[in-house]
């Protein structure tokens, strides 16, 4: 059951407890296209926000994190679903291949020029004065650059990261492979997987098809809806593969 976080700017956000310790946040109010999953992870000596929503509404308010506690914020990729609010985090990680683009946040990058062109971006304004037209994703340079086989730490989890390339240049997954939660970002999710964006590629969404069919996990927390399983995953997965041969 969704809930809204006390205190929580404008009470745009909802709240679901989805796993141990695993806390998804949406933005109810945004098209459904750009609806991404933000994922708060509570971790013994560290937490970590991944992916960062639209940017309408400050985001790190409605965490209710710790003063004290150091906070990692992962963006899976550059789109502007993911990292909107990424700039309220002083520690911010994201894949190498699209690192540069983090401190321009340009449309070409994160396309919120197609935000912006939707007629019904938001069903609700997220305050008095905003407008589609004037919206714009602020920089955020990344403080830690992410490659394939990295690892983030929390104290109590240790998440591998998986280079994922397909639904963007630089896509990435974290794995935790002592619990088997996986955080797959855009890689899949249920539906129709988009490969048709500005730096989309057909070719390595099917090898990252034919690499998830492989990976070992017991849960799939994914950038869009609901978490998925292992046999779900995999028959999304080939399902791409044959739509695509």
């Amino acid at each position: 059951m969704s809930v809204t976080a006390p205190g929580e700017a404008s009470g745009w956000f909802s709240h679901e407890d989805v796993g141990p310790s695993i806390v998804r946040i949406s933005e109810p109010h945004v098209h459904y296209y750009f609806r991404s999953n933000i994922f708060h992870v509570r971790g013994r000596d560290v937490d970590l926000v991944i992916d960062a929503g639209m940017g309408l509404v400050p985001l790190r308010p409605s965490l209710n994190l710790p003063d004290s506690k150091p906070v990692i914020a992962v963006a899976t990729h550059i789109h502007v679903d993911h990292v909107g609010c990424l700039g309220e985090f002083e520690t911010r990680a994201g894949p190498r291949q699209e690192a540069a683009f983090f401190t321009e946040m340009a449309d070409e990058h994160t396309l919120a020029h197609l935000f912006r062109a939707l007629p019904e971006a938001v069903d609700r304004l997220p305050n008095a004065a905003w407008s589609p037209q004037g919206f714009q994703v602020r920089p955020a340079p990344l403080t830690r650059i992410l490659d394939e086989g990295d690892r983030i730490e929390t104290g109590d989890r240790s998440l591998l990261v998986l280079h994922l390339p397909g639904h963007s240049n630089g896509s990435i997954g974290l794995l935790d492979e002592r619990s088997g939660e996986f955080f797959a970002g855009d890689a899949i999710y249920r539906g129709t997987l988009i490969d048709d964006l500005p730096g989309s590629d057909v070719q390595s969404y099917r090898e990252t098809m034919q690499r998830l069919l492989q990976v070992e996990f017991s849960r799939a927390y994914c950038g869009h809806g609901e978490p998925i399983g292992q046999e779900e995953l995999r028959s999304i997965a080939r399902t791409y593969l044959d739509r695509t041969n």
